[in-house]
């Protein structure tokens, strides 16, 4: 016979943890090593029993869960952490996926989904409710975006810097004018507008500005 797994167990609510327990004792492969009333005592109980696999409520007192969270995180690396929680707000579930949550749960997933997802990040998976796997996709996305743009920008020299930056200020500013204002040649500025075009990877003057306008005029540039 397999070895069943350990859990912990950590939320505020004495009714609702408890309930919790005794859904999980009924697993033929789970056993509840440990229960915690707070963030703190999660902490302690985390690093007395190491458990196979913790349950953590988000809002919990003396002690917020995503705090608890990122410490037991350092104590048990290994340990999968999945967070039990009333929350559906993207600030909550990427602060928990950022601090290593292995799985993000709301207190409205049915029994036997949530014992499903428990045996699923034991495999190793991660446990979600339903619909939160695509928005945090689509976070990883956008951060992704945002850093490729904000690497074309620090390639931009101080001078290209310059101009990107007079270019978003007025659109319909022309070469000769950004020359006269840097005391340039009209030559020397269009070089360096087709280096900005070339780097930020647009096509257009306007693309440019709409790029910087939207990177809060760019990154510090390069010396």
């Amino acid at each position: 016979m397999a070895q069943k797994k350990r859990l912990l167990v950590a939320d505020d609510h004495v009714l609702f943890r408890e309930g919790l327990v005794r859904l999980l004792a009924e697993q033929p492969d789970f056993q509840v090593v440990g229960q915690a009333a707070g963030g703190t005592e999660a902490i302690a109980l985390a690093r007395e029993v190491n458990p196979d696999l913790i349950l953590l409520d988000i809002d919990m007192p003396d002690c917020d869960g995503l705090v608890a969270l990122r410490t037991i995180r350092r104590l048990l690396p290994a340990t999968p952490i999945i967070m039990l929680t009333v929350y559906d707000d993207d600030e909550k579930l990427f602060a928990a996926v950022r601090g290593g949550a292995q799985g993000y749960l709301l207190k409205s997933v049915h029994a036997a989904d949530l014992v499903a997802a428990l045996r699923r990040a034991l495999d190793g998976e991660a446990a979600l409710s339903p619909g939160l796997a695509q928005r945090i996709l689509e976070e990883f996305i956008r951060l992704s975006h945002e850093q490729l743009v904000g690497q074309r920008s620090s390639q931009l020299t101080s001078r290209e810097q310059e101009i990107l930056e007079l270019l978003t200020a007025d659109d319909g500013i022309s070469n000769a004018e950004i020359a006269k204002r840097l005391g340039i040649s009209t030559n020397t500025v269009k070089r360096h507008v087709a280096s900005v075009l070339a780097k930020l990877q647009v096509h257009s003057r306007e693309e440019a500005a709409d790029y910087a306008r939207r990177m809060g005029q760019g990154s510090d540039p390069q010396p």
